[in-house]
């Protein structure tokens, strides 16, 4: 548990319906996402390679421990909501390091979500066919 000396910055991050909130500490580099490891939590390589990318954009890799609790949508979402609350969490960590997660994109809000359905058509977009005659 963090100390007085040693409290957590938190970072929230979303994506489409999921929520991430990420805590960090200075630490050896522990990563865990819901209380499991984070190469046992997202299956793919290049989920696990995503979450990572903040770290390694700033160098922070090694150096801090993170701890995530992401719920809602699925996994792919929920790594992007990862990075963008790892993100946050460094830049009130260390100021400096906002140049570099910004020019990955890591502190950009993907603000895309599922359409609504309207009424009159099949799907969100999709309509029934028309016939003129």
């Amino acid at each position: 548990m963090a100390t007085a000396a040693q409290p957590y910055i938190w970072g929230t991050g979303r994506r489409k319906t999921a929520v991430a909130r990420v805590r960090i500490r200075e630490g050896t580099g522990r990563f865990l996402v819901n209380d499991l490891e984070v190469d046992a939590y997202f299956p793919l390589e290049i989920q696990r390679f995503d979450v990572r990318a903040p770290l390694n954009a700033t160098e922070m890799a090694g150096r801090v421990d993170v701890f995530v609790n992401v719920q809602g949508s699925g996994k792919h979402s929920q790594s992007g909501a990862v990075v963008m609350g790892l993100a946050r969490a460094l830049k009130e960590f260390r100021s400096d390091l906002e140049p570099a997660l910004r020019d990955g994109g890591y502190l950009t809000r993907d603000a895309r979500k599922v359409e609504r359905k309207k009424y009159g058509h099949k799907k969100a977009r999709k309509s029934f066919q028309f016939s003129k005659r």
